[in-house]
């Protein structure tokens, strides 16, 4: 039995911070897990940002909310589970994620939780479990699932070298570089066949 675990932004979606970056003007936002391997030291980073411009959840949310899947996203993602399970594995928030599984046809999805405080301002977060993709990862596995990963940045390398297969899908040049035993996929179409030839 197999399960497909997917990260989100960067694989199905377009970066949130990175928008939310663009729409704010406060470039500082553009960092994603791509340049910082520590979640823990980014988000932290990210929060400090939010309170020197007395930017809080509802300014996010509202970005979010004209997001839309990357291109092809959801009809790769509706071809696959027709044949087989899938789950989105993500360090992104309940919080931001409900209009983006909307539009994806609402997949199964593990993510973690912000802290607001009662003045719209996020107060923290709290991460579902250590080492979130990880350690979902080999939940699954301990249950009888073989999983195929597939992701673009540093949190993501855990669970895809973890997986009977990993997969890179338009990642740095330099993540591919430095992990040259994972394949990697610039298209929907190549990132279907990976898949279909690790079931």
């Amino acid at each position: 039995m197999n399960m497909i675990c997917f990260d989100l932004e960067g694989v199905l979606v377009p970066e949130i911070w990175i928008a939310f970056s663009e729409v704010s003007g406060i470039p500082e936002l553009r960092r994603t897990t791509r340049d910082e391997p520590d979640y823990t030291k980014l988000m932290n980073w990210r929060l400090g940002i939010l309170r020197e411009h007395g930017l809080g959840l509802k300014e996010i949310q509202e970005t979010i909310s004209k997001i839309d899947p990357l291109p092809g996203a959801k009809e790769f993602l509706d071809e696959l589970r027709s044949f087989t399970q899938a789950v989105i594995i993500s360090d992104t928030f309940s919080q931001f994620a409900g209009p983006l599984m909307k539009k994806l046809g609402w997949p199964t999805l593990f993510c973690n939780e912000l802290t607001v405080g009662n003045d719209g301002m996020i107060d923290g977060f709290k991460l579902r479990i250590k080492n979130t993709k990880l350690s979902t990862v080999r939940a699954f596995q301990s249950i009888g699932y073989e999983t195929i990963a597939i992701g673009d940045s540093f949190n993501d390398l855990d669970m895809l070298k973890a997986s009977k297969k990993g997969i890179l899908f338009r990642s740095t040049e330099s993540i591919i570089r430095d992990n040259p035993e994972l394949p990697h996929c610039e298209t929907y179409d190549d990132l279907m066949k990976e898949i279909v030839a690790g079931l």
